[in-house]
């Protein structure tokens, strides 16, 4: 038989209890870490990095082969390097958010991290990252290319683009990657966003095109509505005041509006 001893002097309300062990979230940094290392540990993702590597090599290479000896000038490095990054940089873009579906991940992701936009955030961060690193890859490929052409060819090597340029180039296809975001959380399907990037891409700018060559009244209107051609003036250096607005309200309808529409449909749908 046990004696139960109780101190009357003691107040129970008084008593202090432990605190509670403090339990920190996961930091956005290693989440966005995360994001970038998820896109080269796959094999599929590992070649489609490399493969940004690999065109920018390709493109270098036909220039020193086939281009005269006038056109061997760093513009034309970077004009042959842009046309593959126009159509890779979207598609990273693109698997880096569909993965989740596609893969049948998100179960995972969201559990181990319940605030989605979190997970979204740290995707946008993480395509941005490779964005830009891989453009200035590939631009310093452009660049050797640019040495190594005109030692073969025996011509000056010329430095035809400044820096504003570059930025601009950066610019654009940072921007190619958002509409490629976009559409990944929009559509949420890896095949459905790709066909919709190309659609989005060089379907829509071509009937621009012919409405804006047989309607006057389209004429005037396509660089406040076409996306693709307000962009396109990215890459032929600096913007006047007029088509820095015309980027900016294209970006807003055609990028920014479907964005924030996609993320609110991440944060709402059903994840299996």
């Amino acid at each position: 038989m046990t004696t139960l001893t109780t101190h009357p002097d003691v107040d129970e309300t008084q008593r202090v209890l432990p605190r509670p062990k403090r339990i920190d979230g996961i930091p956005m940094g290693r989440i966005v870490g995360v994001e970038l290392r998820k896109m080269f540990d796959t094999r599929s993702g590992f070649w489609l990095m490399a493969s940004i590597a690999i065109a920018a090599t390709l493109a270098t290479g036909a220039v020193i082969l086939f281009a005269s000896d006038s056109s061997i000038t760093y513009d034309s490095f970077g004009a042959a390097i842009g046309v593959p990054m126009t159509v890779l940089l979207p598609v990273v873009a693109i698997l880096s958010v569909t993965s989740e579906w596609s893969q049948r991940s998100g179960l995972t992701t969201f559990t181990l991290v319940p605030h989605r936009g979190r997970i979204v955030t740290a995707k946008l961060a993480a395509t941005l990252v490779v964005g830009v690193t891989s453009m200035l890859v590939a631009l310093g490929i452009g660049a050797v290319g640019n040495v190594l052409g005109s030692t073969i060819k025996g011509v000056d090597t010329v430095w035809d683009i400044s820096l504003n340029q570059v930025l601009s180039i950066i610019l654009a296809n940072v921007l190619g990657m958002l509409v490629g975001f976009m559409l990944g959380v929009l559509i949420r399907n890896s095949a459905g966003a790709v066909v919709g990037y190309f659609v989005f891409a060089f379907v829509l700018p071509t009937l621009s095109a012919l409405l804006a060559g047989s309607q006057a009244w389209f004429r005037d209107l396509q660089p406040w509505v076409d996306f693709n051609f307000a962009q396109t003036r990215l890459y032929d250096g600096a913007l006047t005041a007029a088509e820095w607005a015309h980027l900016g309200v294209t970006s807003a309808i055609w990028v920014l509006v479907p964005l924030l529409v996609g993320v609110r449909l991440v944060l709402r749908s059903e994840v299996k």
